[in-house]
């Protein structure tokens, strides 16, 4: 459940992301105009919360201008 909080940080950060939580579930919509991924979890599973966070720094759906530093 701490990692919850850290997610809404990175989502805030991003204008092409949206961070919903309802019924006890998170999911995460990459994307500006259709979302080109999409990242679901419990809300307070805490280990697939920080996946979805390093896929959001990281991996597949980092910004194609974010530049590294």
């Amino acid at each position: 459940m701490k990692q919850i909080g850290n997610l809404a940080i990175v989502c805030a950060k991003r204008d092409d992301v949206q961070m919903r939580i309802k019924n006890q579930c998170v999911s995460v919509l990459v994307g500006s105009t259709t979302p080109k991924a999409t990242f679901f979890s419990v809300w307070d599973d805490d280990v697939a919360i920080r996946q979805i966070i390093r896929e959001l720094n990281f991996g597949s759906a980092v910004p194609q201008n974010h530049a590294a530093g």
